[in-house]
């Protein structure tokens, strides 16, 4: 199965936008309840006007509400980003942490964010077990935990950990465009043939290719 996804999103990538770990760290909190693609379009006016750690920990609240505004709930993002970039600057000088341990001793990072931060900043392998990959590896068999964490480990038993960083991205690029929660379009999925899940969703070929997004995957 993860040899056909290989095929099918040789171009997976995580999908924000970031230029160094500490934007990476802040998108991923920001994208809480809300899309990367909205994330994105924030964060290169957030990160001109706040680059560091210090600027973000000190930024003027009314001000940081302003500009998280389009991201939703954004009183408690600018609270949690505030108090991240605080801990930053009194923990590790106000850079991110290349560890584990450190990353979910922060505010508001937990294990789906600090593999996130790891995988991608750092090249630290990890599996970011979000809503997508915790819904596909229940549906392909590979775990029956609801609970991330046992999530994680028992899909990470299944591959290499040189694997864990692509293998999220391409679960969560195929449960974004193909495998969705509600109506999966099974007969336009290129795990078809091996997914003990087929027929969840339409299995007509033509009516499972109007469920496909951001570009036919079939």
């Amino acid at each position: 199965m993860y040899r056909e996804l290989v095929r099918l999103y040789p171009d997976a990538h995580c999908e924000l936008d970031f230029e160094n770990p500490l934007q990476l760290l802040v998108a991923t909190v920001l994208s809480a309840q809300t899309t990367d693609r909205r994330v994105n379009a924030v964060t290169p006016g957030l990160f001109a006007r706040y680059p560091t750690a210090a600027d973000l920990a000190g930024a003027d609240r009314a001000e940081l509400e302003g500009v998280l505004r389009p991201t939703g709930f954004y009183r408690a993002k600018a609270d949690n980003v505030i108090r991240l970039a605080q801990a930053l600057c009194e923990r590790h000088g106000g850079d991110v942490p290349g560890d584990l341990d450190d990353l979910v001793a922060l505010p508001g990072v937990g294990r789906k964010t600090a593999n996130v931060v790891l995988g991608n900043a750092f090249e630290v392998p990890g599996i970011t077990v979000d809503t997508h990959f915790g819904r596909l590896a229940r549906r392909f068999g590979w775990t029956a935990q609801t609970d991330p964490v046992r999530a994680e480990r028992e899909v990470g038993s299944l591959f290499e950990p040189k694997d864990w960083t692509m293998l999220s991205h391409r679960v969560i690029w195929h449960g974004r465009r193909v495998c969705h929660a509600r109506k999966p379009a099974c007969g336009a999925c290129g795990l078809a043939r091996m997914c003990p899940s087929f027929g969840e969703g339409p299995t007509d070929p033509d009516a499972a290719r109007t469920l496909l997004r951001d570009g036919p995957r079939a």
